[in-house]
């Protein structure tokens, strides 16, 4: 089959072709920059904390009392206070180990600071970006994190400071990720680092596979992965505690928590609402992420649906118009899968024509999003991807309305002309 009655047909429907390759422009450029963002919230969603997510849930309270943050004695109560309300849950039958603890993956509330090889050195290239988690002994037992190098903190390593005081800790664990950004690929056990500009050091004495910051915010992007354990029990009027239960036991250890927090010290404020399980937190950190995915999907299907309608809507109506070239054409001698491939043939003409101009529309609107929000670049295989997908659409499409026009007898469509 030539294409030129093709196209000498396409000449004569001239505003119906170019509104349909406009809509498939339209649609790939948007549907492109559309699957990109949900494989990026998706990827979010799914990236590895690094904890032992199962049983494991986490207390935030308050305690009722006047405290000076700048009094040892009011600091040495208030630690007084917090290791009564741990030895308190160490002892309970559902609850297999627990840590007190500043913060935890996906809370977004966090400490960073800046990790440096060198004494009151500046952030610079030598430099890496870290986000603290301060605890006591139990921390990596209860967070469920593991142990590639080096040794655990041990309770001499742990001091108590006042929650808002510069933390400098003499020894630290510190992620696979944050250790190979400042030495590169091999043991930083024993080695010294610095945090925001210190002369104080702190020896590596631990290393762990993998720690997720605690902020899912986009600044930390580029280090997710550098988190620091400092031992370190922080001492305030809100205390936290990560909790993990024994295999099971979750939902048990949880309502049974707060009557024995009471039942040890009854000035204290906690709530439901307080006691969290790492499956919410999770939930609520990427609640957002999962309601973009959905948006950006649902846009997707009705532009693709709309887009098919369109197609086989103006497909019909070509057929409709078009019975006596089809019966001349028949009459001729062509058969029904001559006729079936001729709208098949034009519709991928002018489904290639939008594709093109899709296609760069799509890279147009990801620099776009990439100026005003904050978006990376468009890889060229997803627009390649929605290339093949308008390319398909339109020929599923147009399979109908070309499948009833080659099944037109000749007589038939000569009368009707």
């Amino acid at each position: 089959m030539t294409l030129h009655p093709i196209l000498a047909a396409l000449r004569k429907h001239k505003a119906g072709a170019v509104l349909i390759a406009l809509q498939i422009a339209l649609t790939l450029a948007i549907v492109c920059n559309a699957i990109f963002i949900i494989g990026q919230r998706i990827e979010r969603v799914g990236r590895p904390t690094g904890l032992a997510e199962n049983d494991l849930f986490l207390i935030t309270q308050q305690w009722v009392g006047s405290f000076d943050m700048s009094s040892p004695a009011d600091i040495d109560r208030l630690d007084a206070m917090q290791q009564e309300d741990l030895a308190a849950l160490r002892a309970m039958p559902d609850i297999a180990s627990v840590s007190s603890i500043s913060t935890m993956p996906l809370l977004n509330e966090t400490t960073d600071a800046t990790v440096s090889l060198k004494p009151d050195q500046q952030e610079t290239a030598a430099s890496a970006r870290t986000v603290l988690y301060s605890g006591d002994s139990a921390m990596l037992t209860t967070l469920g994190l593991k142990l590639v190098a080096g040794r655990d903190f041990n309770t001499d390593d742990i001091r108590h400071e006042a929650a808002r005081d510069p933390h400098a800790a003499a020894v630290v664990i510190v992620t696979r990720a944050l250790a190979e950004n400042l030495f590169g690929p091999g043991d930083a056990i024993g080695k010294t680092i610095y945090f925001s500009g210190s002369s104080k050091p702190a020896t590596i004495v631990g290393m762990v596979e993998q720690l997720q910051v605690s902020t899912t915010h986009g600044w930390a992007s580029n280090f997710i992965g550098n988190s620091t354990l400092v031992p370190i029990r922080l001492d305030g009027n809100m205390s936290r505690y990560a909790v993990r239960a024994k295999p099971g036991r979750l939902e048990e250890a949880m309502k049974t928590v707060p009557p024995t927090l009471f039942k040890v010290n009854p000035l204290r404020v906690l709530k439901d609402r307080n006691l969290r399980s790492f499956a919410d937190i999770r939930s609520e950190a990427y609640r957002s992420d999962l309601g973009m995915a959905m948006l950006m999907a649902a846009i997707s299907l009705i532009l693709l649906g709309v887009t098919a309608a369109g197609i086989v809507g103006l497909s019909s109506f070509w057929v409709a118009q078009r019975h006596r070239q089809i019966g001349m054409r028949r009459a001729l001698g062509a058969r029904k899968r001559d006729i079936l491939c001729y709208f098949q043939i034009e519709n991928l003409l002018i489904a290639s024509g939008g594709a093109a101009v899709g296609a760069v529309l799509a890279m147009a609107l990801n620099l776009w999003l990439i100026q005003h929000m904050a978006m990376a670049r468009l890889p060229m295989g997803y627009v390649l991807a929605g290339v093949v997908i308008v390319l398909l659409l339109g020929q599923c499409s147009v399979f109908l309305p070309a499948r009833r026009a080659s099944n037109v007898p000749p007589v038939l469509a000569m009368r009707a002309a």
